[in-house]
């Protein structure tokens, strides 16, 4: 079977499905990724076919106030709207799509007939459970929480108006909204996988049928893979490091970050690895060192502590090696995954990003890594999550779907 799994965004969003893609594959599956130029080596590397999506998350701007976002957003998904259709033109039996692509993937799958099944990072369905990942991290009752998960896919709907008029258009459609293509699926009962942990989100009980949480899907990693060797020897040289990265946040702030990080770490007695990601964070000294991308597997079981973004999977990556984490979100769902982080008494209250100072990640840092408890949780959650297989839930569902 051709498999096409669509997914668009920050790294983040895309790396997760080259283990998902890999495992299909293993199976007798033929498997492209579609999604945006950056992440080509990433879909090849994992030994899957490229196809391209002509958008890039970062070519609109960066924002983090939320109307900005949208705005953003909306430029963002106009543009992948575009090259869809091109995408699935070059083959497909079944589309796998992300919480981004789906409500595009949708009206390609009416057009041409192509079954899709839903592969989402992130829970978006509302919920009395917890209020929308997207809007902050107070409870607002079970009542107050489904009715603001469901003006979130409103909003949601809103920025993928034009993108779903224009695309129709292309597609020889007749008109119809985002949000009644969207009530559509709902009513028809479309399957939805999620790929993260019952650990740190236990399904809803309120969900309707059809929407399952399976397991992280974890990005695929090369068997050879080592750590660099000026890395490999930081790690021997002395006790456990901090690792401390923003991933694709923060782009500009590196120098402020960075100055952040090496005096908290000082303050706090502590040897660190700084992971320039799209801040450029840098350093030098006896008791620091600059990496780029590393493979988390091969890293995070060997560090004392991890402070990042918590967007979903670096939040998933610290917890599966069983290393405690200071989170410091800066925006969309990662206010989200910080608090569940804490909650499972996995790391202490998370840093907002806006008022992250040296001293305030210093004292975070000390009770990260000078109480036992933090490390006892993550550990915990660690077990938990072995027992998980993600992408072998995920292949099943496509077997089943498929008959």
């Amino acid at each position: 079977m051709r498999i096409l799994i669509a997914a668009a965004g920050s790294r983040g969003d895309v790396a997760p499905y080259t283990g998902l893609g890999a495992e299909l594959r293993r199976a007798g599956h033929d498997v492209a990724v579609a999604t945006t130029d950056a992440f080509a080596p990433l879909v090849r590397n994992a030994g899957l076919e490229f196809r391209h999506l002509p958008a890039h998350p970062t070519a609109h701007g960066e924002a983090t106030d939320r109307r900005g976002l949208m705005r953003t957003a909306a430029a963002f998904v106009t543009e992948l709207g575009q090259g869809f259709a091109d995408a699935v033109a070059q083959g497909a039996d079944l589309l796998l799509l992300s919480t981004t692509t789906a409500p595009l993937g949708w009206h390609v799958s009416e057009a041409t007939g192509i079954p899709g099944l839903g592969a989402y990072l992130q829970p978006t369905a509302p919920t009395g459970d917890f209020p929308p990942v997207v809007m902050g991290t107070r409870s607002l009752g079970r009542l107050g929480n489904r009715t603001a998960g469901r003006f979130a896919l409103r909003m949601a709907d809103r920025v993928y108006g034009r993108a779903v008029a224009d695309l129709r258009r292309r597609l020889d459609l007749p008109s119809l909204t985002a949000s009644a293509m969207r009530r559509r699926q709902e009513r028809a009962g479309w399957p939805v996988l999620h790929g993260f942990s019952t650990a740190l989100v236990p399904r809803p009980s309120d969900w309707r049928t059809g929407l399952d949480v399976v397991g992280t899907w974890w990005p695929r990693l090369d068997p050879a893979a080592r750590l660099p060797a000026d890395l490999e020897g930081f790690l021997r040289a002395g006790p456990r490091p901090v690792l401390i990265g923003f991933g694709s946040m923060a782009g500009g702030e590196g120098e402020r970050l960075s100055d952040i990080a090496v005096r908290a770490l000082r303050r706090a007695g502590l040897r660190g690895i700084l992971q320039s990601g799209s801040a450029g964070l840098a350093a030098v000294g006896d008791d620091v060192l600059t990496v780029g991308d590393v493979p988390h597997e091969l890293l995070f079981p060997r560090l004392a502590a991890v402070v990042h973004h918590a967007g979903a999977g670096t939040t998933a990556a610290a917890l599966r090696a069983g290393v405690p984490a200071v989170a410091v979100p800066v925006t969309a769902d990662q206010p989200f995954w910080a608090a569940r982080l804490a909650a499972l008494g996995a790391g202490p209250a998370p840093i907002p990003f806006a008022s992250l100072t040296a001293e305030r990640l210093a004292d975070a840092l000390g009770h990260v890594t000078g109480r036992q408890t933090y490390a006892r949780a993550a550990a915990t959650v660690a077990q938990r999550m072995a027992t998980e297989d993600g992408a072998g839930e995920a292949l099943k569902a496509v077997q089943h779907l498929t008959g």
